[in-house]
Protein backbone atom coordinates (compact mmCIF):
# COMPACT_ATOMS: atom_id res chain seq x y z
CA UNK A 1 0.00 0.00 0.00
CA UNK A 2 2.75 2.75 1.24
CA UNK A 3 4.67 1.58 -2.07
CA UNK A 4 1.39 2.15 -4.13
CA UNK A 5 0.90 5.42 -2.57
CA UNK A 6 4.35 6.97 -3.51
CA UNK A 7 4.35 5.74 -6.75
CA UNK A 8 1.34 7.55 -7.28
CA UNK A 9 0.96 10.95 -8.93
CA UNK A 10 -0.51 12.92 -5.81
CA UNK A 11 3.17 12.30 -4.38
CA UNK A 12 4.08 14.83 -7.19
CA UNK A 13 1.68 17.59 -5.87
CA UNK A 14 2.35 17.20 -2.10
CA UNK A 15 4.16 20.01 -1.66
CA UNK A 16 1.68 22.14 -3.73
CA UNK A 17 -0.64 20.78 -1.44
CA UNK A 18 0.91 21.40 1.88
CA UNK A 19 2.22 24.68 0.36
CA UNK A 20 -1.55 25.80 -0.36
CA UNK A 21 -2.79 24.86 2.77
CA UNK A 22 -0.71 26.66 4.96
CA UNK A 23 -0.65 29.63 2.72
CA UNK A 24 -4.59 30.00 1.53
CA UNK A 25 -6.73 27.30 3.39
CA UNK A 26 -5.76 27.85 6.97
CA UNK A 27 -5.57 31.45 7.48
CA UNK A 28 -8.69 31.36 5.55
CA UNK A 29 -10.44 29.39 8.76
CA UNK A 30 -8.64 31.03 10.89
CA UNK A 31 -10.35 34.38 10.14
CA UNK A 32 -13.24 33.07 9.30
CA UNK A 33 -13.34 31.86 13.28
CA UNK A 34 -12.13 35.20 14.15
CA UNK A 35 -14.59 36.87 12.29
CA UNK A 36 -17.76 35.19 15.20
CA UNK A 37 -14.97 36.51 18.34
CA UNK A 38 -14.10 39.45 19.46
CA UNK A 39 -10.43 38.92 18.12
CA UNK A 40 -8.38 42.29 18.97
CA UNK A 41 -4.51 42.39 18.28
CA UNK A 42 -3.59 44.23 21.59
CA UNK A 43 -5.67 41.32 23.22
CA UNK A 44 -4.63 38.07 22.43
CA UNK A 45 -7.15 36.69 24.92
CA UNK A 46 -10.21 37.99 22.78
CA UNK A 47 -9.35 35.29 19.96
CA UNK A 48 -11.63 32.40 22.36
CA UNK A 49 -14.40 35.41 23.19
CA UNK A 50 -16.82 33.84 20.57
CA UNK A 51 -19.56 36.29 20.00
CA UNK A 52 -21.27 34.66 17.44
CA UNK A 53 -23.23 36.97 14.88
CA UNK A 54 -22.62 40.49 16.83
CA UNK A 55 -19.91 41.61 14.24
CA UNK A 56 -22.24 40.60 11.41
CA UNK A 57 -24.93 42.31 13.12
CA UNK A 58 -22.61 45.71 13.36
CA UNK A 59 -22.12 45.98 9.98
CA UNK A 60 -25.89 46.49 8.80
CA UNK A 61 -26.27 49.56 11.28
CA UNK A 62 -22.63 50.79 10.29
CA UNK A 63 -23.44 53.57 7.28
CA UNK A 64 -19.59 54.05 7.02
CA UNK A 65 -19.11 50.62 5.39
CA UNK A 66 -21.99 50.48 3.03
CA UNK A 67 -21.11 54.08 2.10
CA UNK A 68 -17.22 52.03 1.37
CA UNK A 69 -19.38 49.30 -0.38
CA UNK A 70 -21.54 51.18 -2.46
CA UNK A 71 -17.71 53.69 -3.26
CA UNK A 72 -15.96 50.72 -3.71
CA UNK A 73 -18.59 49.35 -6.68
CA UNK A 74 -18.75 52.81 -8.32
CA UNK A 75 -15.00 52.45 -8.32
CA UNK A 76 -15.20 48.99 -10.30
CA UNK A 77 -17.68 49.96 -12.91
CA UNK A 78 -15.99 53.17 -13.97
CA UNK A 79 -12.72 51.98 -13.76
CA UNK A 80 -13.29 48.24 -15.67
CA UNK A 81 -14.83 50.66 -18.48
CA UNK A 82 -12.66 53.02 -19.46
CA UNK A 83 -9.48 50.62 -18.75
CA UNK A 84 -11.49 48.30 -21.73
CA UNK A 85 -12.12 51.39 -23.87
CA UNK A 86 -8.83 52.43 -23.60
CA UNK A 87 -7.32 49.28 -24.19
CA UNK A 88 -9.45 48.21 -27.00
CA UNK A 89 -8.05 51.80 -28.28
CA UNK A 90 -4.59 50.75 -27.60
CA UNK A 91 -5.10 47.04 -29.14
CA UNK A 92 -6.91 48.27 -32.25
CA UNK A 93 -4.03 50.80 -32.81
CA UNK A 94 -0.67 48.40 -32.20
CA UNK A 95 -3.09 45.46 -34.85
CA UNK A 96 -3.00 47.65 -37.15
CA UNK A 97 0.86 48.87 -37.50
CA UNK A 98 3.10 46.82 -39.36
CA UNK A 99 6.58 48.37 -38.44
CA UNK A 100 7.99 47.97 -34.62
CA UNK A 101 5.10 46.81 -32.98
CA UNK A 102 7.04 44.38 -31.43
CA UNK A 103 8.53 47.26 -29.87
CA UNK A 104 5.53 49.05 -28.90
CA UNK A 105 3.98 45.87 -27.30
CA UNK A 106 6.94 45.58 -25.11
CA UNK A 107 6.85 49.64 -24.32
CA UNK A 108 2.57 48.83 -23.66
CA UNK A 109 3.70 46.44 -21.01
CA UNK A 110 5.97 48.70 -19.45
CA UNK A 111 2.76 50.38 -16.75
CA UNK A 112 2.66 46.49 -15.42
CA UNK A 113 6.15 46.23 -14.11
CA UNK A 114 5.64 48.80 -11.36
CA UNK A 115 4.23 47.71 -8.06
CA UNK A 116 1.17 49.42 -7.02
CA UNK A 117 2.64 50.79 -3.94
CA UNK A 118 5.49 52.82 -6.42
CA UNK A 119 2.77 53.49 -9.21
CA UNK A 120 0.70 55.63 -5.81
CA UNK A 121 3.92 57.59 -5.25
CA UNK A 122 4.52 58.11 -8.46
CA UNK A 123 1.23 59.72 -9.24
CA UNK A 124 0.94 61.35 -5.77
CA UNK A 125 3.70 63.13 -7.02
CA UNK A 126 2.16 64.24 -10.38
CA UNK A 127 -0.98 65.54 -8.29
CA UNK A 128 0.58 66.93 -5.30
CA UNK A 129 -0.77 70.74 -5.21
CA UNK A 130 2.83 72.39 -4.07
CA UNK A 131 5.22 70.84 -6.39
CA UNK A 132 3.32 67.91 -7.98
CA UNK A 133 3.90 68.01 -12.03
CA UNK A 134 0.25 68.76 -13.53
CA UNK A 135 0.18 71.91 -11.43
CA UNK A 136 3.27 73.04 -12.22
CA UNK A 137 2.37 72.34 -16.29
CA UNK A 138 -0.79 74.07 -15.38
CA UNK A 139 1.50 76.83 -14.46
CA UNK A 140 3.36 77.44 -17.70
CA UNK A 141 -0.10 77.83 -19.78
CA UNK A 142 -0.54 80.60 -17.10
CA UNK A 143 -2.85 78.77 -14.64
CA UNK A 144 -1.60 80.34 -11.33
CA UNK A 145 -4.08 79.07 -8.65
CA UNK A 146 -3.05 75.48 -7.13
CA UNK A 147 -5.47 72.36 -7.73
CA UNK A 148 -5.67 70.38 -4.68
CA UNK A 149 -5.80 67.28 -6.93
CA UNK A 150 -5.61 64.91 -3.49
CA UNK A 151 -7.48 66.75 -1.18
CA UNK A 152 -10.36 68.22 -2.93
CA UNK A 153 -13.35 65.44 -1.72
CA UNK A 154 -14.38 65.42 -5.51
CA UNK A 155 -10.87 65.06 -7.15
CA UNK A 156 -9.01 63.02 -5.13
CA UNK A 157 -11.16 59.93 -6.22
CA UNK A 158 -10.78 60.66 -10.22
CA UNK A 159 -7.05 61.18 -9.17
CA UNK A 160 -7.32 57.52 -7.94
CA UNK A 161 -8.83 56.20 -10.70
CA UNK A 162 -6.00 57.90 -13.31
CA UNK A 163 -3.52 56.16 -11.32
CA UNK A 164 -5.42 53.04 -11.50
CA UNK A 165 -6.05 53.17 -15.25
CA UNK A 166 -2.94 54.01 -16.28
CA UNK A 167 -1.45 51.34 -14.36
CA UNK A 168 -3.68 48.58 -15.45
CA UNK A 169 -4.81 49.36 -19.07
CA UNK A 170 -2.23 47.22 -20.69
CA UNK A 171 -4.23 44.39 -19.34
CA UNK A 172 -6.49 44.95 -21.59
CA UNK A 173 -4.53 46.09 -24.22
CA UNK A 174 -2.40 42.56 -24.10
CA UNK A 175 -5.78 39.83 -23.76
CA UNK A 176 -7.59 42.23 -27.04
CA UNK A 177 -4.38 41.96 -28.80
CA UNK A 178 -4.03 38.66 -28.70
CA UNK A 179 -7.72 38.13 -29.35
CA UNK A 180 -7.25 40.50 -32.45
CA UNK A 181 -4.12 38.61 -33.53
CA UNK A 182 -6.05 35.13 -33.74
CA UNK A 183 -8.79 36.59 -35.60
CA UNK A 184 -9.35 34.19 -38.93
CA UNK A 185 -8.55 36.87 -42.57
CA UNK A 186 -10.90 35.13 -44.20
CA UNK A 187 -14.13 36.54 -43.18
CA UNK A 188 -12.94 40.07 -42.69
CA UNK A 189 -11.64 39.51 -46.60
CA UNK A 190 -14.93 38.19 -47.47
CA UNK A 191 -16.61 41.08 -46.33
CA UNK A 192 -14.51 43.78 -47.77
CA UNK A 193 -15.79 41.75 -50.79
CA UNK A 194 -18.82 42.28 -50.16
CA UNK A 195 -18.92 45.97 -49.63
CA UNK A 196 -18.69 46.38 -45.65
CA UNK A 197 -16.71 49.55 -44.56
CA UNK A 198 -14.28 49.50 -41.43
CA UNK A 199 -17.13 49.83 -38.55
CA UNK A 200 -19.54 46.70 -39.95
CA UNK A 201 -16.60 44.93 -40.04
CA UNK A 202 -15.48 45.89 -36.41
CA UNK A 203 -19.13 45.48 -35.28
CA UNK A 204 -20.26 41.95 -36.86
CA UNK A 205 -17.04 40.38 -36.98
CA UNK A 206 -13.97 41.79 -34.85
CA UNK A 207 -16.58 42.32 -32.11
CA UNK A 208 -17.87 39.12 -31.55
CA UNK A 209 -14.54 37.24 -31.68
CA UNK A 210 -13.20 39.53 -29.22
CA UNK A 211 -15.93 39.35 -26.74
CA UNK A 212 -14.45 36.07 -24.92
CA UNK A 213 -11.06 37.97 -24.29
CA UNK A 214 -13.01 40.88 -23.31
CA UNK A 215 -15.15 39.18 -20.31
CA UNK A 216 -11.34 37.29 -19.24
CA UNK A 217 -10.35 40.71 -19.03
CA UNK A 218 -12.75 42.12 -17.02
CA UNK A 219 -13.01 38.85 -15.09
CA UNK A 220 -9.32 39.30 -14.00
CA UNK A 221 -9.47 42.82 -13.05
CA UNK A 222 -12.55 42.85 -11.49
CA UNK A 223 -11.15 40.79 -8.78
CA UNK A 224 -7.76 43.16 -8.82
CA UNK A 225 -9.90 46.39 -8.24
CA UNK A 226 -12.11 45.04 -6.20
CA UNK A 227 -9.00 44.56 -3.32
CA UNK A 228 -7.56 48.24 -4.28
CA UNK A 229 -5.72 49.23 -1.68
CA UNK A 230 -1.82 50.08 -2.47
CA UNK A 231 -2.61 53.01 -4.53
CA UNK A 232 -5.47 54.42 -2.69
CA UNK A 233 -3.34 53.76 0.79
CA UNK A 234 -0.20 56.00 -0.92
CA UNK A 235 -2.35 58.56 -2.29
CA UNK A 236 -4.89 59.41 0.04
CA UNK A 237 -5.08 56.78 2.36
CA UNK A 238 -8.95 57.31 2.62
CA UNK A 239 -9.33 60.66 2.81
CA UNK A 240 -10.14 63.29 2.66
CA UNK A 241 -12.68 63.28 5.66
CA UNK A 242 -12.81 59.13 4.20
CA UNK A 243 -14.29 60.10 0.98
CA UNK A 244 -11.90 57.97 -1.22
CA UNK A 245 -11.77 54.71 1.39
CA UNK A 246 -12.83 51.86 -0.50
CA UNK A 247 -13.63 48.55 0.72
CA UNK A 248 -9.97 47.11 1.51
CA UNK A 249 -8.86 50.22 2.85
CA UNK A 250 -11.51 50.41 5.51
CA UNK A 251 -10.51 47.02 6.78
CA UNK A 252 -7.14 47.28 6.94
CA UNK A 253 -7.85 50.48 9.12
CA UNK A 254 -9.87 48.62 11.76
CA UNK A 255 -7.76 45.87 11.57
CA UNK A 256 -4.70 47.16 12.33
CA UNK A 257 -5.07 50.67 13.30
CA UNK A 258 -7.85 50.28 15.28
CA UNK A 259 -6.73 46.33 15.86
CA UNK A 260 -10.09 45.18 15.83
CA UNK A 261 -9.30 42.56 13.73
CA UNK A 262 -12.78 40.22 14.23
CA UNK A 263 -15.03 43.33 13.11
CA UNK A 264 -12.58 43.20 10.35
CA UNK A 265 -13.00 40.00 9.20
CA UNK A 266 -16.33 40.22 9.22
CA UNK A 267 -16.03 43.01 6.93
CA UNK A 268 -13.79 40.77 4.66
CA UNK A 269 -15.96 37.92 4.25
CA UNK A 270 -19.25 40.53 3.99
CA UNK A 271 -17.17 41.99 0.98
CA UNK A 272 -16.47 38.79 -0.47
CA UNK A 273 -19.31 38.78 -1.90
CA UNK A 274 -18.65 41.62 -3.92
CA UNK A 275 -15.84 39.86 -5.73
CA UNK A 276 -18.12 36.73 -6.37
CA UNK A 277 -20.94 38.57 -7.87
CA UNK A 278 -18.65 40.40 -10.29
CA UNK A 279 -17.27 37.06 -10.87
CA UNK A 280 -19.51 35.32 -11.57
CA UNK A 281 -21.50 38.22 -13.72
CA UNK A 282 -18.38 37.82 -16.03
CA UNK A 283 -17.84 34.20 -15.88
CA UNK A 284 -21.95 33.35 -17.08
CA UNK A 285 -20.97 36.49 -20.46
CA UNK A 286 -18.16 34.44 -20.80
CA UNK A 287 -19.45 31.15 -21.38
CA UNK A 288 -22.47 33.07 -23.25
CA UNK A 289 -19.74 35.00 -25.39
CA UNK A 290 -17.87 31.89 -26.65
CA UNK A 291 -21.36 29.90 -27.29
CA UNK A 292 -22.33 32.52 -29.79
CA UNK A 293 -18.91 33.05 -31.23
CA UNK A 294 -18.85 29.03 -31.45
CA UNK A 295 -22.42 29.50 -33.15
CA UNK A 296 -21.23 31.93 -35.76
CA UNK A 297 -18.43 29.78 -36.67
Amino acid sequence: MNKKFFSSPIILILPSILAISFVIIIPLIFSFYTSFTSYKLTRPDSLFDFVGLRNYERLIDNAKFWYAFGRTILFLAIVLNLELLFGLGIALLINKITWGQRTLRTIMMFPMMFSPILVGFQWKYIFNDNIGLLNNFLYLFGYESAIPWLIDKYLAMGSIMVAEIWANTSIFAILLLAGLLGIPRDPIEAARVDGCNSWQVFKNITLPFLMPFVFIALTIRSLDVGRAYDIVHIMTGGGPAMRTELIWTMIARIGYKDANMGYANAMSYVSIILSIAFTYYFFTKLVAARRDLGQQQ
